[in-house]
């Protein structure tokens, strides 16, 4: 396994991710432009409901990562038991379905159709994680391959054939099928052993593990059910969704981490972290930025009647930045844990250690989420408007996260060794300002809002590409790890070659 490159297989996702910015781009303008204002909140309640049949997979895939990455032959093991938990999910997912379509206003029908997702999502998620502990870049070509086919798809069942909901749910479901075959492919010499049922025991005696590190992600992404059951309306739902389509941009650094998480699993010292991390900050600022001058144009772009979401997605910019921050140093303190290792470890131990401790803070986190954003929801659904809802959802999710942020960075702090470049991370902050800053003044003066979004959105990609460019060459010429680090980009790129 020592030949997990951490820079390498970190550059490629970021690169994949952010193309997938594009190409996710146009599969949602596909969508917003042709579904209702009440098909699109369906489609956004369908991916939370989506999240409760998902939430048993990482029974399986959490750790067929761990043992693959430290010479484990559980590939084989992991694949089929997958797909035998996705009866199970599928399950999961009518039950809420139709709970869910009872009580709001969102197309029941539509809401059991997707259930054709959930098969295909679980085997997808098992190759993912077979991947992940050897070779965690090829996670990303099945990403891409995934989101390059939805444009085609979604052009003709959605836009051509106007098929609707119903043409984004079967085009999600074919997007899926080259994915699958691109990691397949990669994954068969590690699905090529037997099926060891020592694994599958194993798993089960410890499927609380990865189902309780799991809830808290679960209860996060279940607040559009919370905002539709009570307010009984999913057009709130389609605000947000398109907010958090822009305001989450940032979510794309997250991928920087995907090649640390197996390099510390199979014994890799704790420095990569510090390099990681400053990496991190560096696109994750620009990212940020862009939601936040984008706010406006992009939600106009998706859609007109999005637009009265602008500070929405502002809000969201910056707690996706504290989230990406979170679960990465997150990451970190999982690939150092060790006490899976010993075979004799016990309930106690997996209690103490830092599999769970972080879950648990999160779990915390969550309750006070939702109790908060009910209570809010409940007290104010008669005398405020919709979109305000909706601001109030934001901020209460963003008030919540900054001191778990601080709390998780203490602790990383604690138990690794990190020395953070406070110099080179303040000359990307102001870089970031200076350069975000203009521009959207620029912006608010100049940038003219035309319907057509063939005429629209080449302007708006035009702004952005000049936007970005301008905070890279700063950065290159103002800083010599980023010098280092364009170098560094071509060195990996000529060695990929070589290989």
């Amino acid at each position: 396994m020592s030949g997990i490159r951490v820079t390498y297989s970190g550059l490629i996702s970021l690169a994949v991710r952010l193309s997938s910015i594009i190409t996710g781009l146009i599969f949602t303008l596909i969508v917003t432009r042709q579904l209702s204002q009440d098909e699109f909140g369906t489609w956004g309640l369908i991916s939370g409901i989506l999240i409760y049949a998902l939430a048993i997979h990482p029974i399986v895939g959490y750790w067929a990562t761990r043992e693959i990455a430290r010479g484990e032959n559980s590939g084989k093991t992991a694949l089929l038991s997958s797909s035998m938990f996705s009866i199970i999910g599928l399950g999961i997912y009518l039950i809420f379905a139709f709970f869910v379509g009872n009580q709001s206003d969102a197309e029941l029908s539509m809401l059991t159709f997707a259930a054709i997702l959930i098969p295909i999502i679980f085997v997808n998620d098992a190759l993912n994680a077979i991947n992940r502990g050897s070779q965690p870049h090829v996670i990303s070509y099945g990403f891409l391959a995934f989101e390059i086919t939805k444009i085609p798809l979604g052009l003709c069942l959605v836009y051509f054939w106007d098929m609707g909901l119903e043409g984004a749910i079967i085009a999600t479901f074919g997007a899926y099928i080259p994915s699958i075959a691109i990691l397949g492919i990669k994954a068969k010499p590690l699905i090529r052993n037997k099926f060891e049922k020592q694994f599958v025991k194993k798993w089960i005696k410890l499927f609380w593990v990865p189902i309780f590190r799991n809830v808290p992600s679960l209860l996060s992404l279940s607040d559009v059910i919370v905002f539709s059951v009570i307010t009984g309306s999913v057009s709130g739902v389609a605000y947000y969704t398109a907010a958090r389509t822009i305001g989450f941009l940032v979510n794309h650094t997250r991928s920087m981490s995907d090649g640390l998480y197996p390099k510390l699993l199979e014994g890799g010292h704790q420095n990569y972290l510090q390099d990681n991390l400053l990496k991190l900050f560096y696109f994750a600022f620009p990212l940020v930025g862009l939601s936040i001058v984008f706010a406006r144009p992009g939600l106009f772009a998706l859609n007109p009647i999005y637009e009265a979401a602008e500070l929405v997605v502002i809000i969201l910019a910056i707690r996706s930045f504290l989230t990406t921050l979170g679960k990465s140093l997150f990451q970190a303190l999982q690939g150092i844990e060790k006490v899976d290792m010993n075979r004799n470890s016990t309930f106690k131990d997996y209690v103490k250690s830092k599999l769970i401790l972080y879950p648990t803070f999160q779990l915390i986190r969550n309750g006070i989420y939702f109790g908060s954003l009910a209570i809010i929801l409940f007290l104010l659904q008669d005398t405020e408007s919709e979109i305000q809802l909706v601001v109030y959802w934001a901020a209460v999710g963003l008030i919540i996260e900054i001191p778990l942020t601080i709390y998780i960075y203490q602790l990383v702090r604690k138990n690794i060794s990190l020395k953070m470049d406070w110099k080179t991370l303040s000359k990307y902050l102001v870089s970031s300002v200076l350069i975000f800053g203009i521009f959207y003044y620029l912006i608010n003066q100049y940038l003219e809002y035309k319907i057509s979004i063939f005429e629209f959105l080449p302007e708006l990609m035009l702004w952005a590409t000049v936007i970005v460019g301008s905070y890279l060459a700063l950065t290159y010429l103002i800083d010599s790890n980023t010098q280092k680090l364009f170098k560094g980009i071509m060195k990996e790129i000529l060695r990929s070659r070589n290989n």
